[in-house]
């Protein structure tokens, strides 16, 4: 293995982190199988320090992190299987670039002698040898995993996609007997899907190929691109096929859905095909579950991640006997469940609550819920129609998306029901544009209006991994953060580990900007105050924006001032 050069990371070793060849012959002898350990305790340094020194002693690479997300990895020179069992893993930096051998323990003579055994058979020409943190490396196997994970398998054969079937049932096992190719892929994406939590999968056609993406903790991420435009067609096709779509349809629009059994649980996917310049692309919805039970049985707005002022004020306009309370924000920023989680907390048998919703993503004891239907004609306000002679006091319509809808739910409203809905807008204040433009009357929609919620979800720092870190001048800037919120600011970001799968990000918080009507702001609005207007109203009233929520949360470490901006932007 060659060690011309090698990368060096950001850590200055400690004064007493010397490291001598005597100190590496003594941790052979007594460190007692791990000489690692030995040789930190005999520093007083931590593994990071004890791998760089050791990279300068053996004239080999030290990786961190940042270097381990550019790597791409081999595994047809170490399969992914011994890359875990050996905590090893072979890749390159650059696609012409030598071959790096990184491993966690570079005192550990038999894995090295192995990697040598391995890439002469394999006939990787020159090589070099590469340490990194044993927790980096993991994040970086878990990175590369999900990448190779959706063509896992795949038989270099073609043949047609089997037939449909009722529910499909997904695990490895079935994965590895299946003989088709493509059957073989589209199940292997939605079993690796899941395992990693995505919201959404991604099949989008190109002129040469199929690129495969998935949404997690709502950002894209690509995990495979394949260069055959042929499989991409009949991926699609297999999609098409299992959602009960037209197959032979490819020039408009269509929509389905199907249902998957993994680990024992029922998943739903909402599935949209697009036709484009090279084929279709497809996006699935994925609708888990499991979120019926465990850990959402106990569903309240204090269980989400909101700040205490924003759960009261929903608490309270909940709990009100009439009115109209409206969530709003893009799709996938949580609307339903800010809604069910208030319904949660109504729900305590004495009054008739009812839903309609397309589709029904969680279930609540003793609640009637309906799932829209359009194929057999129940719509969102033929639906609403039925729901008002059924007696309900509460209702929850899942989404305003027509004028009928909009003018039965505000009629609702003013006759003496609480009505729940969401709509898509901006901000709290487009809501109120969003009817109008739909034809309902300012003066009926004020009238019946108790209060507004827009919320946006951003990812969090990984807590095993986030460290204190400057965020750039340019981003501050952009978020317009002074110098006297600096005096104060605890930045955090996550390094990257296994826990986070690399990204530094592990789930995500919810933020909210809420507007509640007042007599003053109903005259307003009737007045048809200008916007600037109402804005400089309600902020001498302590309104603050989700820009505003967004930068408390990278302020106090929570996320960083990048997701703040990518999520939000100053009013």
């Amino acid at each position: 293995m060659n060690a011309d050069h090698h990368i060096t990371g950001g850590i200055e070793a400690a004064p007493n982190s010397r490291l001598t060849p005597e100190l590496v012959r003594s941790a052979l002898e007594e460190g007692a199988g791990n000489p690692l350990r030995w040789l930190g305790e005999a520093m007083q340094a931590d593994e990071a320090r004890v791998l760089q020194a050791l990279a300068g002693e053996l004239r080999c690479d030290h990786l961190e992190m940042a270097h381990l997300r550019e790597l791409v990895v081999d595994f047809s020179v170490i399969p992914f299987g011994e890359c875990q069992r050996r905590a090893c893993v072979a890749g390159r930096l650059a696609p012409q670039g030598e071959l790096l051998l990184v491993v966690a323990d570079p005192l550990d003579s038999r894995l090295r002698t192995w990697l040598e055994m391995r890439t002469r058979q394999a006939r990787c020409g020159p090589t070099r040898l590469a340490v990194a943190r044993s927790a980096d490396l993991q994040a970086c196997l878990a990175m590369a995993e999900s990448k190779m994970r959706a063509m896992d398998g795949v038989l270099a054969s073609d043949r047609r996609p089997e037939s449909a079937e009722s529910t499909l049932n997904i695990s490895i096992a079935r994965i590895d007997a299946t003989q088709s190719p493509v059957v073989r892929l589209v199940d292997s994406t939605l079993h690796d899907a899941l395992r990693v939590q995505a919201s959404d999968i991604h099949l989008e056609t190109s002129a040469t190929g199929l690129a495969i993406k998935y949404r997690v903790d709502g950002v894209l991420e690509l995990v495979k691109e394949i260069d055959n435009l042929e499989w991409a067609h009949q991926a699609i096709s297999r999609i098409k096929v299992v959602a009960e779509l037209d197959i032979s349809e490819r020039r408009i629009p269509q929509d389905g859905r199907f249902k998957v059994t993994a680990d024992g649980r029922e998943i739903d996917f909402r599935v949209s095909i697009m036709p484009n310049l090279h084929g279709e692309d497809a996006v699935l919805r994925v609708l888990d579950r499991k979120h019926l039970t465990g850990q959402f049985a106990k569903l309240t707005l204090g269980s989400l991640s909101f700040d205490a002022a924003v759960s009261g004020f929903i608490r309270e306009l909940a709990r009100r006997p009439y009115g109209l309370l409206l969530v709003t924000g893009p799709t996938g920023s949580g609307k339903t469940t800010t809604l069910y989680a208030a319904l949660s907390e109504i729900n305590t048998g004495i009054d008739k609550i009812i839903t309609i919703e397309d589709p029904i993503e969680y279930q609540l004891h003793g609640v009637l819920q309906i799932p829209v239907n359009d194929r057999k004609g129940l719509t969102f306000a033929r639906g609403l129609r039925s729901v008002l002679r059924h007696d309900p006091d509460k209702i929850m319509v899942g989404e305003i998306r027509d004028a009928e809808t909009a003018q039965i739910a505000v009629q609702a409203a003013l006759t003496g029901h609480q009505v729940f809905t969401t709509v898509h807008a901006n901000n709290v204040f487009d809501v109120i544009g969003r009817f109008a433009n739909m034809g309902v009357d300012t003066y009926s929609l004020v009238s019946a209006l108790t209060g507004v919620v827009a919320q946006r979800l951003l990812r969090g720092n990984c807590s095993d991994c986030a460290a204190p870190y400057e965020p750039p001048r340019e981003e501050l800037t952009r978020s317009q953060v002074g110098p006297e919120m600096l005096a104060a600011a605890r930045f955090m970001r996550g390094q990257g580990c296994a826990s986070c799968r690399g990204s530094g990000y592990k789930g995500r918080r919810a933020i909210a900007e809420t507007l509640q009507m007042t007599d003053a702001l109903r005259a307003a609005l009737i007045d048809r105050a200008s916007l600037h207007e109402i804005k400089q109203a309600v902020r001498r009233d302590g309104f603050v924006s989700l820009h505003q929520a967004a930068v408390a949360l990278a302020l106090s470490g929570l996320t960083t001032i990048e997701e703040v901006n990518r999520v939000t932007q100053v009013d």
